[in-house]
């Protein structure tokens, strides 16, 4: 992990350089390309995070292929998993400074197709869940639901994943 990580007591206090009011969510996609070191280990990248959704990408490299000379599903599920927690950073960017921690605590996920070429996984977060974090009071422990699709180069579902995160908001002083 990245030094200037390790020290940081909060998920929000890595965000202290966002303006609530107005996120910059490119910064906030650099910022979140420096959290996930695994992620930079495996190739995937993130291509955009904005307030509605994000999309992480896989390379088609040779090394993200399985025996099948498909893309592995671990590289698949690892896609997905940053998608959904960038989406959940993109829509909670004017309140990031509050959350504590966000986790995965369950996946779910379904293959449709092989997985062959460069993967793009969409990651979304429920609207509702977005809503309840907003106006949660500090101390709250919180369930958010997301989800992602995978799609190839051509643009066919090769794969969904369901993700429930659980969230901590820091204590109000």
């Amino acid at each position: 992990m990245a030094p200037e990580l390790k020290t940081s007591a909060t998920l929000g206090s890595v965000f202290e350089s966002i303006d609530p009011d107005n996120p910059d969510f490119l910064q906030l996609q650099r910022i979140v390309s420096k959290l996930v070191p695994f992620g930079t280990h495996a190739g995937t990248e993130i291509t955009e995070i904005g307030p509605h959704r994000a999309i992480v990408e896989i390379p088609d490299e040779p090394y993200i292929l399985n025996h099948l000379r498909t893309v592995h599903a671990g590289a698949q599920f690892l896609a997905a998993d940053i998608a959904g927690a960038c989406a959940f950073v993109g829509a909670l960017a004017s309140r990031l400074s509050a959350i504590d921690t966000l986790v995965l605590r369950d996946a779910r996920l379904s293959f449709r197709k092989p997985a062959i070429g460069r993967i793009r996984a969409i990651g979304v977060i429920d609207p509702s869940d977005v809503a309840t974090v907003l106006a949660a009071e500090g101390g709250r422990r919180l369930d958010v639901d997301a989800r992602a699709l995978m799609y190839d180069t051509a643009g066919v579902l090769v794969g969904k994943v369901s993700l429930d995160y659980v969230c901590t908001l820091a204590a109000e002083a």
